[in-house]
């Protein structure tokens, strides 16, 4: 049995999945989370524990000037990155995450390897989040052990995902409002410090740029040595940059995405220099690199104790503030850990659309959540009791890190899938201006960003050899190449899978779906259909048999 369309208005989302393998009929998401929700969630993955705790590390190892700079080329390369992707998000929404994207645009084994790294990555991140929201608890309550918050705030944030998307959505909302409400604080305090208003009343400026100096020597001394400091900056951006671009996962689920999607990358720039770069440089000016509250906080891990911001606090001797630091910090764990659920079940959801994980992640209720999808990524809390061992913390750590280079990965990949998806565009004959949303300054801005990605990816490992050689960083800076390699290899070979040409991509199916906004005026719906040239797809679909489609 064939089924044809002679355009791409006749191409059935059933059709679709019979590709992919997956009936959909009761298997979609639901598009109700609504943009402020959207936005705001862009906010509460952009703003994690790299910023707010990680940072001191950086500033500690290459100091302010290092640290500033390193921001503001990571921040211009995420920026980019998302713009990118922001514009293959608008051009045909998808709900199947990232891995969709790359297989449609750039090679089905490339989707496969991305859309693992990313369940893998959040599936990490979810008991390193919850074991951290019950040692930031024993800051006040350490007699109370952290096996009993890992239990709490497991079930709260597994019911929180398996309930409608909408809650899911307003929870977030709310949990990146006091997110802002905590970074502003802390940003708009340090520059108080700086100008004066400590109790001390010592008017500090920028003499910690001059004296202990703008960039702090690191593992060498000289020259040699300031230059790794700024590259040990560039890592700890990247870390702390890593989860901005996870706000397309829930490109699937907002409603009117043509407007949504573009509204939340917009908004991607100004968070970058609103909190990232205007945070960091509020932060260098009221710490300097080799104070002796910087050194013990990069010390801790998770507690109030281990933000540089506490240091700048410490050295400006306000009290009680700690408290109310430790109190925002759980806010930031529990909702990192939250989205690290969703984040973890869209991915193996969307593999499953794809044929590319087992078909039962793709079932959804009857209010859209994917049950088995989000049963798995919860499989997560329960390696957050192997954290009672101290030796198990360590395992952890490691973890989170090979998370971290994976997720580095993906952003190239993103990048790989864009520019193929751009060639595309020009071989079919689709004009740029076209397109629902056009990125600033692409591609020139994605190839800049794939050359720095590429080189911190490269030279992540570089501690691994200075002062001297060691093992178990070399291993731990690389293996993710390796698995990716594996992954990538694995459904290329099995499957049979071969590269998207240009001239054969699909660039019609589902272009119609969502055209020009869901509250689209339809007396200028025609007219704007009009202004677009797309060439005519003929898809082909024989059940039992397999399924092709080609570009006339």
């Amino acid at each position: 049995m064939t089924a044809s369309a002679t355009n791409p208005t006749e191409a059935t989302p059933a059709a679709i999945d019979t590709i992919s393998g997956v009936q959909s009929a009761g298997n979609d998401l639901k598009r109700a989370l609504k943009r402020r929700q959207v936005s705001m969630f862009a906010i509460a993955c952009a703003m994690g524990t790299g910023l707010i705790i990680g940072s001191g590390i950086g500033l500690l190892r290459g100091g302010p000037g290092s640290l500033l700079i390193a921001y503001i080329i990571t921040g211009t390369c995420v920026f980019f990155v998302m713009t990118a992707l922001g514009e293959m998000a608008t051009y045909i929404p998808m709900n199947k995450g990232f891995s969709g994207y790359a297989s449609r645009y750039m090679h089905p084994a490339l989707g496969f390897a991305t859309g693992w790294n990313y369940f893998f990555k959040y599936l990490v991140a979810t008991p390193v989040n919850l074991t951290a929201s019950g040692l930031i608890i024993q800051f006040w309550r350490p007699d109370l052990n952290v096996a009993i918050w890992i239990a709490t705030f497991g079930v709260l944030i597994m019911l929180v995902n398996l309930s409608h998307v909408n809650v899911f959505g307003e929870t977030e909302f709310y949990l990146a409002c006091i997110k802002v409400v905590t970074i502003v604080g802390l940003i708009l305090l340090c520059f108080i410090i700086s100008a004066g208003g400590s109790p001390s009343r010592e008017v500090i400026g920028f003499s910690y740029w001059r004296e202990p100096g703008a960039f702090a020597e690191y593992l060498l001394p000289g020259r040699l040595g300031r230059f790794l400091g700024w590259w040990a900056c560039m890592y700890q951006a990247a870390f702390a940059f890593l989860g901005t671009e996870v706000v397309a996962i829930t490109f699937g689920e907002a409603s009117n995405p043509r407007k949504t999607i573009p509204h939340a990358i917009k908004q991607t720039f100004f968070r970058i220099a609103g909190f990232y770069v205007l945070g960091v440089w509020a932060l260098t000016m009221a710490v300097p690199y080799n104070s002796p509250a910087l050194i013990g906080a990069a010390k801790q891990s998770t507690s109030a104790a281990a933000s540089p911001f506490v240091a700048a606090i410490t050295i400006a001797n306000i009290k009680v503030l700690p408290h109310i630091i430790n109190g925002s910090l759980l806010v930031f764990a529990l909702s990192a850990a939250c989205t690290d659920i969703y984040c973890a079940s869209r991915s193996i959801y969307g593999l499953a659309r794809d044929g590319q994980a087992p078909a039962i992640f793709a079932k959804t209720l009857k209010n859209g959540v994917p049950i088995y999808s989000v049963l798995a990524a919860s499989f997560g809390i329960l390696l957050g009791f192997m954290n009672a061992a101290k030796s198990a913390s360590v395992v952890f750590n490691y973890l989170l890190a090979l998370a971290t280079l994976f997720a580095l990965l993906n952003w190239i990949c993103i990048l790989l899938s864009y520019f193929n998806f751009r060639r595309a565009l020009k071989v079919q004959g689709v004009p740029i201006k076209t397109l629902p949303y056009v990125g600033y300054f692409q591609p020139y801005g994605a190839m800049f960003s794939m050359f720095i990605s590429m080189l911190v990816l490269i030279f992540a490992g570089y501690d691994a050899f200075i002062p001297h050689f060691k093992p178990d960083v070399f291993v731990l800076k690389y293996i993710s190449l390796v698995i990716f390699t594996f992954n990538f290899c694995l459904w290329r070979f099995w499957k049979g899978a071969r590269h998207v040409k240009p001239e054969e991509m699909d660039l019609t199916t589902g272009y119609y779906d969502f055209s020009f906004g869901d509250e689209a005026d339809p007396a200028d719906l025609s007219e704007k259909a009009d202004r677009v040239s797309i060439p005519e797809t003929r898809l082909e679909v024989t059940i039992g048999e397999g399924a092709h489609t080609q570009a006339k």
